[in-house]
């Protein structure tokens, strides 16, 4: 197991379909981790060079190296497809939906990639390799068992982002390699910017991110989420990983007097309603804070909970800071 169990159930929840992936099926006895986390350093905007290269060694010790600049990249994940967008580039085939928000390509051209079939758990090998790719980026815990059958075809990048920082660290590597340095850079300052606008004031009430299809739902932690990663910067978030699987119960969100809720609804094929909808039907619901004082907000998980990348968590900043004010 990682070291980040939320991170883990994350990255499965978005595609899979079994209880069992969203970390069990009933509460969990353990209390939560309610300790407040240190206040953190404040964000740097100056950006550092970024130095075109055909070999190097990502933010998690995983060496990448081709033997010139990708023409053509697969992406089997959000972050990847969030990382060429800002790059300029247009994947040669997608597994995700992200490319369809107005912010990125929007309905009418993400409707021009390719869709790399077998979904995001199990991408087909065959159709991956079909668009004869120079590179292919999946996520490190769900795609890593694709490393084998790829070898010798294409080269394959198993990333693994756990804090926006490493969203960072990603989008600066992929533009090292493609030879988008400048284009790297300014959105790295692009965001850089306005996470430092934000923080320089910050919200005093307390936000709390959760995500599921029903009452077996996840919180996002800073610790192992990329999303909440950032909201230490910019609200009170009294919730840390206990380090521990298990879904988490409306007893323990009551307990933390949580003004704002932001809401991630991770269905499974088809949607069958928002979570925040089947979460009304606890009578514990309405007594939290945000629900009484109507501070619930449903947002797009396709961004939240899954891009992970700069242009993503900008999004994610605007959206969170002005339910915040």
């Amino acid at each position: 197991m990682s070291r980040s169990p939320s991170r883990f159930v994350r990255s499965w929840i978005a595609a899979a379909a079994v209880c069992t992936v969203l970390a069990g099926c009933g509460s969990s006895s353990e209390e939560p981790a309610s300790d407040k986390a240190k206040p953190a350093a404040k964000t740097e905007v100056t950006v550092e060079p970024i130095e075109a290269t055909t070999e190097l060694t990502d933010t998690n010790g995983v060496e990448v190296s081709l033997t010139e600049e990708p023409e053509r990249i697969v992406c089997l994940f959000a972050l990847c497809d969030d990382i060429l967008t800002e790059l300029g580039i247009v994947p040669a085939a997608t597994n995700s939906a992200l490319l369809a928000h107005p912010d990125f390509l929007g309905e009418e051209k993400a409707g021009d990639v390719a869709v790399v079939p077998g979904g995001f758990i199990a991408p087909e090998v065959e159709a991956i390799l079909s668009h004869k790719p120079d590179l292919v980026i999946g996520l490190g815990d769900t795609h890593g068992k694709l490393a084998p059958a790829l070898k010798g075809a294409t080269t394959f990048w198993a990333m693994q982002p756990e804090t926006w920082q490493d969203s960072v660290d990603y989008l600066r590597d992929v533009a090292a390699l493609t030879g988008r340095t400048a284009q790297g850079k300014k959105a790295e300052k692009t965001f850089r910017t306005k996470l430092a606008a934000a923080e320089k004031a910050p919200s005093d009430r307390t936000a709390l991110v959760i995500y599921g299809s029903d009452e077996n739902f996840g919180v996002a932690t800073p610790e192992g989420d990329v999303a909440a990663s950032l909201f230490p910067k910019i609200a009170d978030y009294p919730w840390k990983s206990r380090g521990v699987e298990g879904s988490y119960s409306l007893e323990e969100i009551l307990a933390q007097d949580v003004d704002v809720l932001f809401v991630e609804t991770l269905s499974f094929g088809e949607a069958d309603g928002k979570l925040s909808e089947k979460l009304a039907g606890n009578p514990l619901w309405g007594k939290i804070p945000a629900v009484r004082n109507g501070d619930v907000h449903e947002v797009n998980s396709e961004v939240w909970a899954k891009g992970r990348g700069t242009r993503s968590l900008g999004i994610v900043l605007d959206e969170a800071t002005a339910a915040l004010r």
